[in-house]
């Protein structure tokens, strides 16, 4: 009988030098009737990018549509200079993998099994793990601190550490691209930011281009290298400090009493 023809697990170096991890073209985005966003923007690999704007402008709409998961009603994008509608779902597995904001407590499976989920696309059709997975499943662990927990399961952990397992399934999950949503909803002040600072150590350390949608205006601006705003139905998107002198964040806050001071990218009540 001819031995089991497994995938050769392989490490992604991501896209062509000078091609981004996202493109977007012409996007449109729609919720019902109403446009929620209608632009074009690229990503580059290698960064940290943060989606920040008012809740229901779409922030989670746009990652599910570059994750593959949402239509957009016009426009294309690309992955890694691919277009995402000509991916075969195997292909698109291996170029984009997404971390909700759901919180997952997966009881009956050890850590280490959920981020061996990650290793999907490239075992046989049974699901079998060769030592290379198992090598990429620990190294996953430890890129995020997690090894200590390999055998532990979920719902003894904290928000933090579960959502540093989900990354590490994504991790293992080896694409260029990886779409977070509000990873830092649930997670007190601390860990906001080391969990920001992990994520900025894999993007410039992994190579990955990594975009996620948040609230905390202070990471996205303290701590990634790229802001992308939502003012519908426009995206605007620039280096963080760039976003923080362009005066889009002020408009963010107009009407609302609320003033930002670019120069200390603090926030304060305004003064009447």
């Amino acid at each position: 009988m001819a031995a089991d023809t497994l995938h050769t697990p392989r490490l992604h170096t991501g896209p062509a030098p000078g091609t981004p991890g996202i493109s977007l073209h012409g996007l449109t985005l729609a919720y019902g009737r109403r446009v929620l966003l209608r632009d074009a923007a690229s990503v580059p690999p290698g960064s940290l990018t943060a989606l920040i704007g008012r809740n229901g402008t779409g922030k989670s709409t746009l990652l599910r549509a570059v994750a593959g998961l949402g239509a957009a009603a016009s426009g294309g994008i690309e992955l890694c200079g691919k277009p995402l509608a000509a991916l075969t779902p195997l292909q698109r597995a291996s170029t984009v993998s997404f971390v909700t904001t759901d919180k997952v407590r997966i009881a009956n499976l050890a850590c280490e099994d959920v981020v061996a989920l990650g290793r999907a696309p490239y075992t046989n059709w049974i699901g079998r793990m060769q030592e290379t997975d198992r090598d990429i499943v620990a190294r996953s662990l430890r890129l995020v601190g997690m090894e200590a927990f390999a055998r532990k399961t979920m719902d003894r952990m904290s928000d933090g550490e579960c959502q540093r397992i989900l990354i590490a399934r994504a991790l293992a999950q080896d694409t260029p691209v990886i779409l977070l949503d509000e990873p830092t909803a649930f997670l007190d002040l601390p860990n906001r930011y080391e969990l920001a600072s992990l994520l900025r150590r894999l993007a410039h350390e992994e190579g990955k281009c990594i975009f996620f949608s948040t609230h905390d205006l202070d990471v996205a601006l303290g701590l990634c290298d790229a802001t992308a705003l939502i003012d519908t139905p426009t995206l605007h998107c620039m280096s963080a400090a760039d976003m923080a002198a362009s005066g889009h964040i002020e408009r963010l806050f107009a009407g609302a009493g609320i003033s930002f001071d670019p120069a200390t990218l603090t926030i304060r009540l305004a003064k009447k």
